[in-house]
């Protein structure tokens, strides 16, 4: 499958800059507040992940939010109605006020959770973090082996996340463990479960892989096959038979294995409001690489403004957008025509179906996808040939030559 280069409808933007602080709402069709709130605090990480969802060309990127930059989104996104934020990155770790937003958080009632690596997470810190007031913690693992953990971050962080695990617990703080799955830990999920129960979590998110930033890179080496995740999730249900409530597990099936798409973000510019590090605030986490969108800049325009009037967070919502066969379908209103990012990397225009879907003339490019997969030869995850695959990791260097 070929690449497109180009969207064959490109977005005109009718950004004209910054809006007054005050505005009223417009909304059509209507829309809530952002419930959910995305702070993307850093694109900085310790880790080098193969299937990393920040854009490939982060290295080029804008300066970061400052602290007090970042307070003033939090007052005004709370303000807006949003009652839930994520601190996650890059690795939020590596900004020294992490403590001090948590703590206004706090103050403004938001639930917070930490979404990270673990790299850095020491003992000092998460005391530090609970009298700030954080709620809870997601680490990640990219595995439940040394080598493949190590492999697939080109780090060697496994026992350290370990370690991390046993005092996120001592804390007291609910956990999550993460764990995104593609066709070299797949097999692996019985042995990533019995290390979630091992580690005492109370959930663990089994999130297959979604090919947007450097999984789109590397999807090649990274899609399943279709038996890999039949089996994975004939595994996770009979875990769940079996432990009950011990454990919540979440098991994400991958877009490309559906013949319906997903409600991306439950909708673009519904519930979902992402700030990049740099201050672009974002419908979806992949919103950026939709070419000829123009982000707007929270330094620049009130949250309020750009989540009721911004043409961009307008975009997508509601059904007048929508091209056949997606506007006369009567599945539209249960699948908002899926995902915007999806259908612009898969067919050229970020206004089609999303190739997910049966229905789509452009499914073909998805079934032509996994076909390539399945033919593909089976990864050997425990031999040294892994390390001969052809991988991108995500590093200065890779975003550099790529921006």
């Amino acid at each position: 499958m070929n690449d497109p280069a180009d969207p064959r409808n490109p977005i005109q933007s009718t950004e004209t800059g910054a809006s007054p602080r005050t505005v009223a709402p417009l909304a059509d069709p209507p829309v809530g507040p952002p419930l959910w709130l995305l702070a993307e605090l850093t694109y900085r990480c310790p880790l080098h992940c193969v299937f990393c969802s920040n854009p490939v060309d982060y290295a080029s990127l804008g300066q970061e939010l400052s602290t007090a930059q970042w307070l003033d989104v939090l007052r005004q996104a709370r303000a807006l109605g949003a009652a839930q934020l994520g601190l996650s990155g890059g690795e939020p770790l590596l900004r020294d006020d992490l403590e001090v937003l948590v703590e206004e958080a706090r103050k403004l009632g938001f639930y917070t959770n930490l979404i990270t690596s673990g790299i850095g997470l020491t003992d000092k810190r998460l005391g530090a973090l609970k009298d700030a007031g954080l709620d809870h913690i997601q680490l990640s693992f990219q595995d439940s082996t040394q080598e493949l953990n190590d492999f697939l971050s080109n780090t060697r962080t496994f026992e350290l996340k370990k370690k991390v695990a046993t005092s996120i617990k001592a804390h007291g703080f609910p956990m999550v463990l993460n764990c995104v799955l593609h066709r070299y830990n797949l097999p692996h999920v019985n042995r990533i479960i019995d290390m979630a129960l091992e580690m005492g979590a109370d959930y663990l998110e089994l999130a297959n892989t979604q090919y947007y930033g450097w999984a789109y890179l590397n999807r090649a080496e990274l899609i399943p096959t279709r038996s890999q995740v039949e089996q994975a999730e004939a595994v996770v249900q009979r875990y769940r038979k079996r432990i009950g409530e011990r454990c919540k597990i979440l098991f994400v099936v991958p877009d490309y294995f559906e013949d319906r798409p997903k409600r991306c973000m439950n909708g673009w510019g519904n519930l979902f409001l992402g700030i990049a590090p740099d201050g672009l605030a974002l419908p979806c986490h992949a919103a950026r690489s939709l070419p000829g969108l123009v982000l707007p800049r929270v330094t620049e325009r009130p949250l309020a403004d750009i989540w009721y009037c911004s043409d961009t967070f307008r975009r997508y919502r509601g059904f007048g957008w929508m091209k056949e066969p997606c506007r006369s379908c009567d599945e539209k209103e249960h699948d908002l025509a899926g995902c915007r990012c999806q259908a612009y990397l898969l067919t050229g225009d970020a206004a089609n179906a999303d190739p997910v879907c049966e229905k789509s003339p452009l499914h073909g490019a998805v079934e032509q996808t996994v076909r390539f997969a399945a033919a593909r030869p089976q990864a050997a995850p425990r031999r040294a040939s892994v390390r001969e695959q052809p991988i991108i990791f995500r590093t200065d260097a890779n975003s550099r030559e790529r921006s």
